[in-house]
């Protein structure tokens, strides 16, 4: 198993599916958080996920080796979830607190929770995936790059593009909306 994705990459495009096969299992789950906090749902992910990895390997002779894969592979992952967002006719709904993966931590049952502190974070969930539903498609996909993801001004240029003032004010656009959402559970 090669250990860069430089590596991985030069291999795939000579036909090594052994190759393409070790740069999904390094992405995949990156892919799906993506996808999720796009489009708030698993199965959807899903369809995010397998579309942006066919799409990345019948692209692969398209890829630039200066280029760093993982952004170019955000972009396409972006790119697939605006698709389907899209393809949908109906505005986004809320989802069940318990469909949501922010982190594997978060998802550890040896933590015990108050039926108070449970109450409390389900409402925030919910109140999350409200307000992010409320944003427009760029808002969105800016704030989890940005957020979520932990990319910079320049990484969510490359995987939206778009401009950094574009992208800068997509971000601020959909964090003051987040925080008018969110307003009620923060302590002043």
């Amino acid at each position: 198993m090669p250990h860069t994705d430089a590596a991985a990459v030069a291999l795939a495009r000579d036909g090594d599916s052994e190759a393409f096969r070790a740069l999904v299992e390094r992405h995949s789950r990156a892919v799906y958080r993506l996808a999720h906090r796009m489009t708030g749902s698993p199965q959807d992910a899903e369809d995010v996920v397998q579309e942006t990895f066919l799409r990345a390997y019948r692209q692969l002779g398209r890829f630039e080796s200066r280029a760093n894969f993982s952004t170019w592979l955000h972009r396409i992952a972006v790119n697939c979830s605006i698709d389907l967002i899209r393809s949908r006719h109906h505005r986004e709904t809320s989802h069940d607190a318990a469909d949501l993966e922010f982190a594997d931590a978060a998802n550890d049952e040896r933590t015990e929770h108050s039926p108070e502190r449970l109450m409390l974070s389900t409402e925030v969930q919910d109140r999350v995936n409200t307000a992010m539903a409320s944003l427009s498609r760029m808002e969105r996909a800016a704030f989890v790059l940005r957020h979520f993801e932990g990319l910079s001004i320049d990484e969510i240029c490359q995987a939206l593009g778009m401009k950094a003032n574009a992208a800068k004010h997509s971000i601020f656009r959909a964090v003051r909306k987040m925080r008018v959402a969110l307003e009620p559970f923060v302590e002043s």
